[in-house]
């Protein structure tokens, strides 16, 4: 059954191509939609008035009378669209005035015909939306689903998936979009049969991914009802041309070429110099300063020492196997430096230089990948800031040295941007197994790195900044793997790129758009920081919080202006605010003086002694059915900002050491004495921070998104 369809459709598709077009018609398209199951009204196409008649006459009712011609895209645009018919004298004159309309709106157009449909249902119980498919640049085959008509460009209200897409991923997207509470049913209205809305979605997924020259597939409107889901109207788009395929590696292969890149024992550095100021001194004094433990060979033709090292004419004349060459060589002589590290067999080459596709020179870009690729090379760069592999005491950049070990990896694809990732983990005193610069991502890039850090013991969380992605769907692969053992965050930038290429459906002007990596980045478990900040904090901080076990979030707070702060943030962040029951309620006010308030915040009242704080945190971390909480202080002489720290971290460490473990984050409010008491308790296991009632929360909210999407808190991604 399914090679008879697909031999049906690889016909259409071979006819359609033998024509020249790259849109099909609408009778081609019931075509499609009848050997993969879409659901469609009836229709018959007429090519003279009599048969319109008929076909309207054997339908029975109102029908839709809607142009066919392969020179005519969007029908309604030229009035090639009549609703509601009824009756021998208007189907007559709706399929002259739509043949009139076309020949006005393009006079060269052929006309195969006027489709006669039957009138789908109308009325509360029924709803428009749109299910599509499109070829996006970075993701390939993408399936859409949202708000129907014709508003779906203005009002954007769309959910996309990679396709194929599962019964489940199909299901989940129906409640991803804002009005999701529509297809419920709302004010009286039944709402719509899901699991048919459901199939359709999932029917147009399975097309595209066995057929990749459709470009674009376009369900809109389709007529969702509490009894099915009829797809109106169905375009398919042909791609004009074959996508560029790029190189592909195996796992292993990664994972073999990755180690030897951050696990190196040799590593040589052409273009190495003597002279301070040049960027061949200063990854040498980083290599040797650093402590790095494995060989040091410096290549420079007009020296034979430098900084105490042997130097080498070429790299060809280092001894041994070498792990990493390093270039600090400006971008024209790159290419031939390539060939000699190629012929040495050298498996990775960092390339420091700019001066490549990022100043126009892509030809230059173009020929050393060529190079890399016949030698099995992998490039990582150009224009980077080199990278640092702390584990191994390995600086090999030409900016500022970094050897804090821990377990967090940060990528970069701007220099700035990883100077900036220095910096923040030099104030903040935050642990890395790596700093990785990948600039222009000739070869190597986040999938590549996503591989290696989801298996590296060193590493407990990966942060990513991105500006775009060079194979979407092979990043996600890679996350997908990582996601369930690590957290993963990414700083996509360029949210607010403007539009989308013009394209030949609703669906299709989509492609490109910041929403499809949102959704996609959500299907991968990938947590999205807002900002660079967020991001810094996010990979700081998830490390520190131990995984949740439920959702039940409740608030302590000693403010209660910061308390209804703390409710925002939390609601803001996707959490639970747990409703209380009566024997936790009474609990918490045993504690708590009668002008407090129990409930969810628990308000304990600025005034309280440590006593107080620590008694409700005691309870909030003793009782099973609390899951988190989230900690609000304001500054008072009573209780000391250091006081308030020293207690609460005693009290976690103490429930810590009998087994029961809690995410805890802390919010202080005060002077500045505020400051030193958050970074005791971040250093204890307390995510806290000063003067902000958001980033805790926040922070709480990504660590939950992470439990939520490696299937630790129940239902998995």
């Amino acid at each position: 059954m399914a090679e008879e369809r697909e031999l049906k459709v690889r016909a259409l598709l071979d006819a359609v191509r033998a024509e020249g077009r790259t849109a099909l018609t609408a009778p081609e398209g019931k075509v499609i939609a009848d050997a993969y199951g879409i659901a469609v009204p009836g229709e018959e196409l007429a090519t003279a008035a009599d048969q319109a008649v008929a076909a309207a006459a054997r339908f029975g009712g109102p029908v839709v009378l809607k142009i066919v011609s392969p020179d005519i895209l969007h029908k309604t645009d030229a009035g090639g669209v009549v609703v509601g018919v009824e009756g021998e004298a208007a189907v007559r004159e709706a399929y002259q005035r739509i043949v009139d309309n076309a020949h006005a709106y393009a006079v060269d157009a052929h006309i195969t015909g006027i489709q006669v449909q039957e009138l789908l249902p109308t009325g509360p119980d029924t709803q428009e939306v749109i299910v599509g498919s499109v070829t996006d640049p970075t993701f390939g085959k993408v399936v859409a689903f949202g708000l129907g008509g014709v508003l779906v460009e203005v009002l954007k209200d769309v959910t996309f998936r990679l396709a194929p897409v599962s019964v489940d991923e199909s299901l989940d997207m129906l409640d991803s979009i804002k009005a999701a509470e529509v297809l419920r049913g709302v004010r009286g209205a039944k709402g719509v049969d899901r699991e048919a809305l459901a199939e359709q979605i999932r029917r147009v997924s399975q097309l595209v991914s066995e057929f990749p020259e459709i470009a674009e597939v376009d369900l809109n409107p389709v007529i969702a009802t509490p009894k099915g889901a009829l797809a109106a109207d169905i375009r398919v788009i042909l791609a004009e041309g074959e996508p560029k395929r790029r190189r592909t590696y195996t796992r292993e292969e990664i994972l073999g070429t990755m180690r030897r890149l951050m696990e190196p024992r040799s590593v040589t550095v052409i273009g190495a110099s003597n002279e301070q100021g040049k960027i061949g001194n200063s990854v040498m004094r980083n290599l040797i300063d650093g402590g790095f433990s494995g060989e040091i060979h410096p290549v420079n033709p007009k020296a034979d020492d430098i900084l105490g090292r042997k130097a080498y004419k070429s790299v060809t004349d280092v001894p041994g196997d070498v792990d990493v060459a390093v270039f600090a060589i400006p971008a024209k002589f790159v290419a031939s430096a390539l060939e000699e590290v190629g012929r040495k067999g050298i498996p990775n080459a960092v390339l420091i230089p700019s001066g490549f596709a990022e100043t126009g020179e892509q030809e230059l870009q173009d020929e050393i990948v060529a190079i890399a690729e016949r030698y099995g090379t992998r490039l990582l760069g150009p224009n980077i800031y080199g990278y640092y592999s702390t584990w191994q005491d390995l600086c090999a950049t030409f900016c500022t040295p970094y050897d804090v070990k821990g377990g967090v990896a940060l990528t970069s694809q701007s220099g700035g941007i990883g100077m900036a990732i220095l910096g923040f983990a030099r104030t903040t005193k935050t642990g890395v197994s790596a700093i990785v610069g990948l600039g222009n991502k000739s070869d190597l890039d986040e999938d590549d790195l996503l591989t290696w850090f989801g298996e590296d013991p060193n590493t407990d969380c990966i942060a990513m900044h991105l500006e775009d992605l060079k194979d979407g769907r092979a990043f996600v692969e890679a996350a997908r793997e990582t996601v369930p053992k690590k957290p993963v965050v990414v700083l996509k930038a360029g949210r607010t790129a403007a539009g989308a290429k013009a394209a030949g459906s609703h669906t299709g002007a989509l492609a490109g758009d910041d929403a499809v990596y949102d959704d996609i980045l959500k299907q991968a478990g990938v947590i999205r920081a807002p900002g660079l900040n967020d991001m810094l904090e996010y990979a700081r901080a998830l490390p520190v919080l131990p995984t949740p076990k439920g959702d039940n979030v409740v608030i302590i707070t000693g403010a209660g202006g910061s308390g209804v702060l703390l409710s925002d943030a939390v609601m803001d962040n996707g959490l639970q605010l747990m409703e209380i029951p009566d024997d936790l309620d009474a609990a918490f006010r045993a504690f708590i003086p009668p002008f407090g308030a129990a409930g969810n915040p628990v308000d304990i009242t600025g005034g309280e002694p440590p006593s107080t704080y620590e008694a409700t945190i005691r309870l909030g971390l003793e009782d099973p059915r609390i899951h988190s909480l989230v900690l609000g202080y304001w500054h008072t002489i009573v209780t000391p900002p250091m006081v308030f720290a020293e207690v609460t971290a005693r009290v976690v460490q103490e429930f810590r050491e009998r087994g029961i473990e809690k995410p805890v984050v802390a919010s202080l409010a005060g002077d500045v004495e505020v400051e030193e008491a958050c970074q005791y308790l971040f250093d204890r296991g307390v995510v806290a921070y000063p003067y902000t009632t958001e980033k805790p929360v926040a922070v709480l909210g990504a660590k939950y998104k992470w439990a939520r999407a490696a299937g630790k808190l129940g239902g998995g991604r």
